[in-house]
C-alpha cells in the first residue's frame, strides 16, 4: 500500500536512483505473468533495501521469502566480495524465474536460492547472519524472529516486510478474521516492547520494521 500523494511517488522515484536494466526487466515481467505481483519490493523500496545493505555491508544475509527474486538482487548490491546471500521460497512454480534472473546478475555466484520449508531450512543452514530479510508467511514472524535472534550477534540487522498490512494495524478489532493482520500486530507489539533490539518502523509502502540487536 502506498500512503503518499501520487504525485509526491512520483517526485520521489524520479529524484531516487532508478533500477537497473536487470531489475526493471524483473519488475515487469512480474507483473504481468504472475500473480499478486504487488508482492515485489519494485523500484523505491528496492532502493531502500539495497542502499541499507551498502551500508551494513554484511557478509552473510538470510532472506526468508524470495517471491521473484527482485529483494535479494537489491540485497546482494550491499554484499562484501567474498559473501553469501542465501533466500528461501517454498513456493517452486517461481523457481524457473528466479533462476534465471539470478543467473542473468553480477551476483549468481554468492546467491543460494533454496526451495522448502524455512522452518527447516534455516535450521540447516547455521551462518553468522548479519542482516536478515522476513518477507514470508506473516503468522511466522515471530517464530523466525524468536528462533533468530538469539543465535544472531549484537549489531545483527533484521527487516521485515509487511508490518502495515495496508493500513488495517491501527484497526485490528475490524478485521478478526485476517490471521496475517493478527500476527503482524502481535510482531510489532512485541518487537517495540523486545528490551533486547532497538527499532524503527519506516512507513515505507507496505511498512518496514528495521530491528537492531543490541
Amino acid at each position: 500500500m502506498d500512503f503518499l500523494p501520487e504525485e509526491i511517488e512520483t517526485y520521489t522515484a524520479l529524484h531516487s536512483q532508478p533500477e537497473s536494466v536487470l531489475l526493471a526487466e524483473l519488475n515487469r515481467q512480474t507483473w504481468e505473468q504472475v500473480l499478486m505481483p504487488r508482492m515485489l519490493s519494485g523500484h523505491i523500496q528496492g532502493r531502500i533495501l539495497s542502499m541499507l545493505s551498502k551500508m551494513i555491508k554484511p557478509k552473510f544475509i538470510l532472506e526468508i521469502g524470495t517471491f521473484t527474486g527482485y529483494s535479494a538482487l537489491c540485497f546482494a548490491e550491499g554484499l562484501q566480495k567474498d559473501g553469501e546471500l542465501h533466500t528461501i521460497d517454498i513456493n517452486d512454480e517461481l523457481e524457473p524465474l528466479v533462476r534465471t534472473y539470478f543467473n542473468k546478475s553480477d551476483y549468481s555466484q554468492i546467491l543460494n536460492y533454496h526451495v522448502g520449508d524455512a522452518r527447516e531450512i534455516i535450521k540447516e543452514l547455521d551462518k553468522p547472519w548479519d542482516l536478515i530479510f522476513l518477507d514470508a508467511d506473516k503468522v511466522s514472524y515471530l517464530d523466525y524472529y524468536e528462533y533468530l535472534l538469539p543465535r544472531v550477534a549484537s549489531g545483527t540487522f533484521i527487516i521485515a516486510d509487511n508490518v502495515l498490512w495496508s493500513g488495517k494495524v491501527t484497526e485490528p478489532e475490524k478485521y478478526l478474521s485476517d490471521k496475517d493482520l493478527q500476527a503482524l500486530v502481535q510482531f510489532n507489539d512485541y518487537v517495540n516492547q523486545d528490551s533486547r533490539v532497538e527499532n524503527v518502523l519506516f512507513a515505507v509502502r507496505d511498512g518496514l520494521m528495521v530491528i537492531r540487536k543490541k
